[in-house]
């Protein structure tokens, strides 16, 4: 027993040492060229491409059409046809879209290469979750997605000051705008990295040359195990059109509605600053300003979520931070001053981060396999309709009323129902019991 212990640890210290650090680098850099039209668009292109509030919001939001025509077909090509591959090819994909988005004439051809960027891109985070579920057990998922899923807040927190500064400093290399230039240089490593992930991931640990055949052993049997102790085995047929997938989804939803509403209209919430409250900001100070909630949000979703795999709770680890982020966010924009709305940012920004990583624990306590694949992806899927909807409703909103409040009301209303839909799931929902994998790394 005390053998099956050391090499337990072993195994999974040596797993998330090779692989967490390198898929959070692809999920930043992908993360970032997602959301990098944020940075972009208070600084100088909706003046340059004449986009309205509402426009902007549009063109922020379509790129989740897209994403949702090809998110469970490609999940389910990355389950056949191998992660290293299918990662692989996203990446070059998105890049070349990614690094054409420099050369965005006009209003149209933006909406065009946005709804492109999520075709391409589709299936990449779904294809990443589905992946860790072939490498690590039911228990370590919520830490080990928590520690993946950091690559959101750095991406934001760093790419918003790395993008603010490419933005002031590049104006005007190769006769660019600076928001031109930042989409050039931000495009290109998702290229690079395509090649990279060719040759470093492996698909299984049974072909993982770099674990010693005890530890390949061990992990391999632990996970057939795990899946064999299902309680219910479910078809891909029945993870595509059952109401508690369905109910995961639209849960999902309401908790990336906050994530895509903050991550696309943050900087315009913060250059807003500047006339609500008579400040003035440098292009990479509102950068900084940006990148505080996500920073500490960065910290508080791993604790968060190595307390749900201690404890083995998963339901209120998701509805609790979800309900406290929805509760704040109404509230930031009638605050007296910049420090005290940024506080309020701040915690719902750190709700929403929270909840995300224990939430994708949910759907792998009954889907394992094909099943997974097709599961994960239609929530990923339908759940991202928020990527859409939350720009658009936002800068529609802005446009309507002149002010960021009530696109903020509808942010909070969205959390709050998220919280409520997964305690009313909770029944259905079979949490992960403790085991010795979990006492033997802990």
């Amino acid at each position: 027993m005390a053998g099956t212990t050391e090499v337990s640890r072993a195994t999974l210290r040596k797993v998330t040492i090779r692989l967490v650090p390198f898929l959070g680098l692809l999920y930043f850099i992908n993360y970032l060229d997602r959301v990098n039209i944020g940075f972009a668009g208070p600084s100088g292109m909706k003046t340059d491409l004449g986009l309205t509030e509402t426009a902007f919001g549009f063109a922020s939001g379509i790129f989740f059409i897209g994403y949702l025509v090809l998110e469970v077909p490609s999940n389910l090509a990355l389950h056949r046809f191998g992660a290293r591959r299918w990662i692989a090819r996203i990446m070059v994909s998105w890049g070349v879209v990614a690094t054409a988005m420099a050369f965005v004439p006009n209003e149209t051809w933006l909406y065009v290469l946005r709804f492109t960027l999520g075709v391409v891109e589709a299936g990449f985070f779904p294809g990443i979750l589905l992946y860790l579920t072939y490498w690590f057990p039911q228990t370590q998922r919520a830490k080990i997605v928590a520690l993946f899923m950091t690559a959101v807040p750095i991406s934001t927190a760093l790419g918003s000051t790395v993008s603010s500064l490419i933005i002031q400093y590049g104006h005007g290399v190769f006769g660019l705008s600076g928001w031109r230039f930042m989409f050039l240089v931000e495009g290109l490593p998702a290229i690079v990295l395509a090649v990279v992930t060719w040759f470093f991931l492996t698909d299984r640990p049974a072909q993982a040359k770099w674990l010693t055949p005890a530890e390949s052993d061990w992990l391999t049997t632990e996970l057939e195990a795990e899946q064999a102790a299902q309680v219910e085995h479910w078809t891909v047929r029945k993870a595509l059109t059952h109401r508690r997938i369905l109910g995961l989804a639209l849960i999902y939803g309401g908790i990336v509605y906050g994530l895509y509403a903050l991550g696309f209209f943050l900087p315009t919430i913060i250059n807003g600053f500047q006339q609500q409250y008579g400040t003035h900001y440098s292009v990479v100070q509102r950068g900084l300003i940006n990148a505080v909630p996500y920073a500490i949000g960065a910290v508080v979703m791993v604790v968060w979520s190595r307390h749900g795999d201690r404890t083995g709770e998963r339901v209120w680890h998701v509805a609790l931070p979800a309900l406290i982020g929805g509760l704040a966010i109404p509230v930031a924009l009638y605050l007296g001053n910049p420090l005290a709305a940024m506080v309020a940012v701040t915690v719902c920004a750190v709700g929403v981060l929270a909840a995300l990583p224990t939430f994708w624990a949910l759907p792998s306590t009954f889907l394992t396999g094909a099943a997974a694949a097709g599961g994960i992806a239609l929530i990923n899927s339908i759940g991202n309709i928020s990527g859409f909807v939350a720009p658009y409703v936002t800068g529609g909103l802005k446009d309507l009323t002149g002010t960021q409040r009530a696109g903020l009301w509808v942010v909070g209303l969205a959390m709050i129902g998220s919280a409520l839909g997964v305690l009313a799931l909770r029944s259905r929902i079979r949490t992960a019991p403790m085991d010795s994998v979990t006492e033997a790394t802990r």
